[in-house]
């Protein structure tokens, strides 16, 4: 399909140079990119910015062979292209969406199926916050860990921007939350989006605290290391954790007599590389189940900052300090 007179031949976009630090996101002018069946090409208002984005620059994260190179896994703006088979959208719908790479980028294309509507009332800059932890969030502790009304939860990192979603998801269900937090301000945003209780993990042990309780019913944790026997320890029979990263590492040693006594359940996913008909599943879940928390406000996003898609070194320096509080984007 040619491109439509809203796309120039050529964008300017931001690109990994070299594995290494912030300063290898360097400008770039490559073409903008065709739709393909059942895709869509999108002009990026605002662009999401994840840890995973810092884990690729690093050479750690590498994307799928069929994905672009660029990093940036969520965007919002509207649509300019479509490819053969997209029955849904028309050029000029706004969007927010799930990329499997290239949102660092004025456009981006992804499957038509992993694009949602802004939320009406919603700015671009805050829709362009949705995809990956809503995604995320709903996949891991719903579709995964089989979150109920009146369960005890607990998520670790609960400022991150996962944290600051699902805090908010999980008191939408209706189960009980708590979170660990990095500081006393920190865990004070915590107990602000709905929290029963925040634990500061510099000066609060969050297993004591949640065998006070009788131990968590699931844990959402994207720490691993020595979070996972202490995982264990914090659950209450049949509980169930769901991993989502290793900040700490990958590795720990687990006394799996206590899981099996216990019933517990140790699971987890990561996002990128399930396939499209799985992220369109989500996508469907998160329309009709997440959607409506939002327009009754029970799901706002945390934002932390904004820079400029040439400043992107910058917004990865932030990411990866310990001060950030919720969500990062480029604007575009």
């Amino acid at each position: 399909m040619p491109l439509s007179d809203k796309l120039s031949d050529s964008m300017q976009a931001i690109e990994i140079v070299a594995p290494g630090g912030p300063d290898v996101l360097q400008p770039c002018t490559l073409p903008v990119p065709l739709p393909g069946h059942g895709q869509i090409v999108i002009r990026v208002a605002y662009a999401g910015v994840n840890r995973p984005d810092a884990l690729q620059r690093a050479g750690a994260y590498a994307p799928p062979a069929d994905a672009s190179p660029l990093p940036g896994l969520e965007c919002s703006g509207t649509v300019v292209e479509i490819g053969p088979g997209v029955t849904r959208w028309k050029i000029g719908d706004q969007v927010c969406a799930l990329l499997p790479g290239g949102g660092y980028a004025e456009y981006a294309v992804c499957h038509a199926t992993h694009a949602l509507p802004v939320p009406q009332g919603m700015s671009m800059k805050m829709a362009a916050c949705l995809p990956e932890t809503c995604f995320t969030v709903w996949s891991n502790i719903v579709m995964r860990g089989g979150l109920q009304a009146g369960e005890i939860f607990l998520v670790h990192g609960g400022t991150s921007g996962i944290g600051t979603t699902a805090i908010q998801i999980a008191k939408a269900l209706g189960a009980r939350v708590f979170a660990t937090a990095g500081s006393d301000e920190k865990a004070q945003v915590c107990l602000d989006l709905g929290a029963e209780a925040a634990f500061n993990y510099r000066t609060r042990d969050f297993v004591t605290e949640m065998r006070k309780i009788g131990g968590a019913n699931l844990i959402l944790d994207m720490v691993g290391g020595s979070y996972i026997p202490r995982n264990i320890k914090a659950l209450a029979d049949d509980g169930r954790i769901v991993q989502i990263a290793f900040l700490q590492g990958a590795k720990a040693e687990v006394n799996f007599a206590e899981v099996m006594m216990r019933r517990l359940t140790i699971t987890g996913s990561t996002l990128r590389p399930q396939s499209d008909i799985a992220k369109s599943r989500i996508a469907a879940a998160l329309e009709r189940e997440v959607w409506p928390m939002i327009a009754r406000g029970a799901l706002k996003v945390v934002l932390d900052s904004e820079f400029a898609l040439r400043e992107a070194s910058r917004a990865h320096e932030r990411i990866e300090s310990p001060g950030h509080i919720g969500k990062i984007v480029l604007k575009v």
